[in-house]
């Protein structure tokens, strides 16, 4: 899985680590990314060398913050040898709307292809960096004027501007936003020579997120490097027992896809099939998987749901095993997708009895068993945030910026996408994507994806015929360095 380096070993070195991936900036209210090509080099790599990048280590209330990533052309623009560039993933070369066979498999055909989008990092895009920045309620502008007379307009050309809406908790569909995540393990306090897990857990290995740590294989997943002479400052940490140098240590990638949600369709739609008022709230809710309070169709775990102290906790403390049919959390639900909440071995709370006649071969796997592979692989980091309107256009579109952090495109995020939001067969349905994100094309052979099942009055009830109520209009993949290795990046001749 990789080189280890002298950073593997020890506490997480928080203060090399951009701090977007310790914080969703909550408290910050207002956020604009700013998607950017370079416009003089020189002066692009000055800004960079002193741009004031808020890390992990913050231990007081931020009134700001601001984050720095870049694509493989502007790693390439600003100087990294082609020698170095091949170290990266090729998910991330290739980039996000780099070739016909990756938008089909995260579902970007149709209105959603690349060739529609207003953005994107395909290889013949100027598409080099963007810029991400956080303020409290009421100084983003004066926090953005700061920046941009530094310097930094001299080394950057706006592509796009992503002007982010009011946080308030929820999506545009109407329903609670960002109320699962991981807890990642910071202190690294968990052992990862187990073999197998038999139940469901929330608490994931640093490694899965940031580049040099331990992840959930209990290895050290590749990372990019450069050779010694390529950097004869010094700026980079050497990998133990080797002479190479950890350009990748305490990084990430980072996933942006703007999405624009078909709000006023997606209600008529759901009143057209179940009826006004109540009953296309309850399919909307079958849908997603939770109320539009935010509670889970499934069983949770805490029983005072409304406690405020434990709430958002109760709102995540939960999985899908005690509801193995679907019957009260569909099994295409939303949630259900985008994470199944299962172990290694399939319904992870049944006894040694039961661990054992599994080692034997006996009893028989059900029609569901072993069809999604483990959570704890494939999980990522969420950073959204919702559109804002602008008065300047007149564009009054909905939707969401999805913004997630891996330490594995295709392991992670791409996985998350093709296996489990757009597969026709996740576990053992056929015929349907995601009822919310799917894209809805239909397969090669022209099967179609259009369906949902679900239960109604205790009866299964199916829906087909079902529109795409997301389309894709612009994305891309950035590697989030970490601080030492952007100074890095901004020292290149």
């Amino acid at each position: 899985m990789g080189p280890r380096s002298s950073i593997t070993a020890g506490k997480v070195e928080l203060d090399d680590i951009q701090g977007i991936l310790r914080s969703g900036y909550s408290t910050l209210t207002e956020a604009v990314f700013l998607v950017l090509a370079v416009a003089d080099v020189a002066a692009a790599k000055e800004w960079l060398a002193t741009a004031p990048v808020t890390s992990a280590a913050f231990g007081e209330k931020l009134s700001t913050a601001l984050h720095v990533a870049l694509t493989a052309g502007g790693l390439r623009r600003i100087g990294l040898s082609n020698e170095a560039l091949e170290t990266f993933p090729a998910e991330f070369l290739a980039g996000m709307s780099g070739d016909e066979s990756r938008a089909r498999r995260l579902g970007d055909v149709g209105s959603s292809a690349p060739s529609s989008w207003a953005w994107g990092d395909a290889p013949d895009s100027t598409l080099d960096a963007i810029v991400i920045l956080y303020a409290e309620s009421g100084t983003l502008a004066d926090w953005r004027r700061t920046i941009e007379t530094a310097g930094f307009a001299a080394g950057f050309r706006l592509v796009q501007e992503l002007r982010t809406g009011i946080m308030d908790g929820y999506e545009p569909f109407g329903f609670p936003d960002g109320l699962s995540q991981p807890e990642i393990d910071w202190h690294q306090r968990q052992a990862r020579d187990r073999r197998d897990e038999y139940r469901y857990r929330n608490t994931i290995a640093p490694g899965e997120f940031v580049l040099g740590y331990t992840n959930e294989y209990g290895l050290v997943s590749d990372r990019p490097f450069v050779s010694a002479d390529a950097d004869p400052a010094g700026l980079l940490r050497s990998f133990a027992g080797d002479s190479r140098r950890d350009l990748g240590g305490n990084g990430s990638y980072l996933v942006i896809r703007q999405l624009e949600q078909d709000v006023q369709g997606f209600w008529q739609y759901l009143e057209k099939v179940a009826g006004p008022g109540d009953a296309a709230t309850r399919l909307a809710e079958r849908m997603v998987g939770r109320t539009r309070a935010g509670a889970p169709l499934a069983p949770v775990r805490i029983s005072d749901t409304a406690a405020s102290s434990a709430e958002k906790q109760a709102l995540n403390d939960f999985d899908f095993d005690d509801d193995p049919e679907g019957r009260a959390c569909p099994l295409g639900a939303h949630i259900r997708r985008a994470n199944p909440r299962n172990a290694d071995v399939p319904g992870g709370r049944q006894n040694w009895l039961w661990r054992l006649l599994r080692l034997l071969g006996l009893p028989r796997p059900g029609p569901r068993s072993d069809v999604i592979a483990s959570s704890r692989f494939h999980r990522i980091l969420r950073r959204g945030r919702k559109y804002a309107p602008s008065a300047a256009t007149g564009d009054v579109s909905n939707g969401l910026y999805f913004v997630c952090l891996n330490a594995n495109i295709g392991r992670q995020f791409e996985f998350i996408q093709n296996a489990w939001l757009e597969s026709s067969k996740f576990d053992g349905l056929t015929g349907e994507s995601d009822p919310l994100v799917g894209s809805r094309a239909p397969l090669r052979d022209g099967s179609r994806t259009d369906g949902f099942t679900c239960q109604k009055d205790g009866a299964p009830c199916r829906i087909e015929g079902m529109p795409a109520f997301v389309t894709v209009r612009g994305g891309a993949y950035f590697f989030l360095p970490g601080l030492r290795a952007l100074r890095y990046l901004a020292s290149l001749p």
